[in-house]
């Protein structure tokens, strides 16, 4: 999902948040040994024939792909041989995988993973199982990567337990890198805020929430166990901190540690000149949110017309700030083209009488945010998403 140019659908057939992504643009190909590529989200490891049977259990309700060792490979197809042994195979397809489910001792999954890990944030989940599936141990990865929510998934098929040890769950608690994830959301200073937060609310420190108004109708959707509900912030409870969710350039000035979180919901319809620098692209793009009180960090995507799918600009933008490039046919554009002002100079060049506006109004489902900028050969339009 980094900068690939994608084709969407029409206002009356797309998902919530009005911007369809395709399977591959969301997610890199996973990896197998004998292929070479895979779409199934999780890698399962068996060493048994115990592991053999349990793993057979779970390949009815989970999309896996599944190793073991070559003794144990029959002619069914539903298992391949480990290359090079377990370890190996682990290691090749580490990276390549959402999880790694293994059956067998939890010791032997730590010590192979263990010179594998580089970051919480991009580390895959491993889920360990015993061979009896009495137990589903999430080992990595719990909250950023899903190991809990999986652990418990498979736990419930196989009616065995759970085991979840991160602090927040064990208290039954919210985690804010968890409802960062569930709210696609950026923060600043991540790392050092989320290890901060969660430590208030497990500890039982007063950690409040307060919503944009613009929020308001999302925020039942997740999971704020802990946090204390804000109102208005003129009349907040006694707080040791607060949460302040929106994609408007909203600075506090308490007395209390602050922290912003904000979702991507902002939208941009672009238009350009053939070989526009792409400085100029961003410089233009981050004056107009600004124009807006829109925080840079809200852009969820850019969309263009289908003719700018090769942009080098517009490729550049959205691969730096690791968004999605959306691009619309004529027809698409033709079907809202009659809501703006056209340009007979545009439609000589591009097919329709103006491209911003109509690729905002498609991406937000006729959200728009202002007046559009046309300066030195660019058109911005902003839009903004409504999930509910």
């Amino acid at each position: 999902m980094r900068g690939s140019a994608m084709n969407t659908v029409a206002p009356d057939t797309m998902t919530d948040n009005a911007i369809a992504f395709d399977a591959d643009v969301i997610a890199p190909n996973k990896m197998t040994i004998n292929s070479g590529s895979s779409d199934k989200e999780y890698a399962l490891f068996c060493l048994t024939e115990g592991g053999i049977a349990l793993a057979r259990r779970l390949q009815s309700y989970l999309a896996m792909d599944c190793f073991t060792s070559p003794e144990l490979v029959n002619t069914d197809g539903r298992f391949m041989a480990f290359e090079g042994g377990f370890a190996n195979t682990v290691r090749k397809v580490f990276t390549q995988y959402e999880a790694l489910i293994m059956i067998g001792a939890t010791g032997i999954a730590i010590r192979v993973i263990a010179p594998l890990l580089k970051d919480k944030m991009t580390d895959p989940a491993v889920v360990v199982l015993d061979e009896k599936g009495q137990f589903a141990i999430s080992l990595l990865s719990g909250h950023m990567g899903g190991a809990n929510k999986l652990a418990q998934q498979i736990a419930d098929i196989l009616d065995g337990q759970a085991v979840i040890t991160t602090a927040t769950d064990v208290n039954q608690v919210a985690a804010l890198d968890l409802l960062s994830q569930q709210i696609d959301g950026k923060m600043e200073n991540f790392r050092a805020n989320v290890k901060t937060v969660n430590q208030m609310l497990v500890n039982g420190k007063r950690v409040g929430i307060w919503w944009h108004p613009n929020l308001q109708n999302e925020k039942k959707r997740y999971d704020t166990r802990g946090f204390i509900p804000v109102d208005t912030l003129e009349d907040r409870p006694e707080l040791d901190a607060l949460v302040y969710v929106s994609y408007e350039r909203t600075n506090l000035a308490l007395a209390i540690p602050t922290f912003k979180l904000i979702p991507r919901r902002i939208v941009a319809g672009m238009g350009c000149r053939r070989g526009v620098e792409a400085e100029r692209l961003t410089e233009l793009l981050e004056r107009h949110l600004l124009e807006h009180n829109l925080e840079p960090l809200a852009l969820k995507a850019v969309g263009s017309i289908e003719l700018k799918k090769n942009e080098p600009a517009l490729i550049q933008l959205t691969q730096e700030r690791q968004i999605p490039f959306q691009t619309f046919s004529v027809n698409q554009l033709a079907e809202c083209e009659q809501a703006f002002p056209v340009s007979e100079f545009v439609r000589k060049t591009v097919g329709i009488g103006c491209v911003s506006q109509p690729v905002a109004w498609l991406m937000s489902q006729g959200h728009l945010v202002g007046h559009t900028l046309r300066e030195q050969g660019v058109t911005i339009t902003l839009g903004v998403l409504h999930l509910c």
